[in-house]
């Protein structure tokens, strides 16, 4: 009888929510797909290859849209052939990370904040929208679907948002949301004027019923913060 092996992964994050590291637990047979670089370590019997997709979809094209989105050009499979190991992955920015588990659904990822995923997790990435350019966070979602888990990051700790209705986040602070909410990019406060000065921007209006996931800072205003106070290179 064929072993069957589960799609999710055995996966404990520690540290939390400021110094998170996922780890997760291989048995023979099982793998997963993770960005490149994440890597903290791994046991000397884990096989790691690297290629610009997922083993079962994708190519060249799919990896340049990647990098579009904030994420690596490459990503690196990790498998356990004979005997059991573990690997332990970390973010790029100080903050949290989360393991979500999907079955048959999907969830919309910020571009850059995708750490890793199990095989059958399918990843595409869609324009957000011409009008979407002007948030400064990013190009692309990353939407993941499928059945096993997900593995994100966040600047930050992780807050989840559960909406039935309509809410409105910072674009800045949006980490991922379930594929059931609507959304809208609008102006923060009553005029765009006073949305800009008031150090706001641009939000996400959201509608309908789901969760969305933000995360405590926002890595724009961060680097603009941290930016000036750097040495010319």
């Amino acid at each position: 009888m064929e072993e069957v092996i589960s799609k999710k992964l055995n996966t404990e994050i520690i540290l939390g929510p400021g110094a998170s590291a996922a780890k997760i637990e291989l048995q023979p047979g099982e793998h997963f797909t993770a960005e490149a670089g994440a890597m903290i370590a791994m046991s000397p019997d884990i096989k790691m290859t690297t290629s610009t997709h997922k083993k079962q979809s994708g190519g060249v094209v799919k990896a340049l849209k990647r990098m579009l989105s904030g994420e690596s050009f490459f990503l690196n499979h990790y498998s356990a052939d004979v005997k059991p190991g573990t690997v332990w992955l970390g973010t790029t920015l100080s903050g949290d990370m989360k393991a979500h588990q999907l079955h048959g659904e999907g969830i919309i990822v910020q571009g850059g904040a995708y750490v890793a995923s199990s095989p059958d997790i399918e990843v595409d990435f869609n324009w957000q929208g011409f009008k979407k350019v002007f948030s400064g966070e990013g190009l692309f979602w990353l939407n993941l679907h499928g059945e096993g888990t997900v593995i994100f990051n966040s600047f930050g700790a992780i807050y989840p948002i559960d909406i039935d209705g309509e809410h409105i986040v910072d674009t800045g602070h949006i980490v991922a949301f379930e594929e059931s909410l609507d959304f809208t990019l609008t102006k923060a406060g009553k005029s765009w004027v006073s949305s800009f000065l008031g150090g706001e921007g641009l939000v996400c209006k959201f509608n309908g019923k789901g969760r969305v996931w933000v995360q405590s800072h926002n890595p724009s205003s961060f680097g603009k913060l941290l930016g000036p106070t750097l040495l010319p290179r």
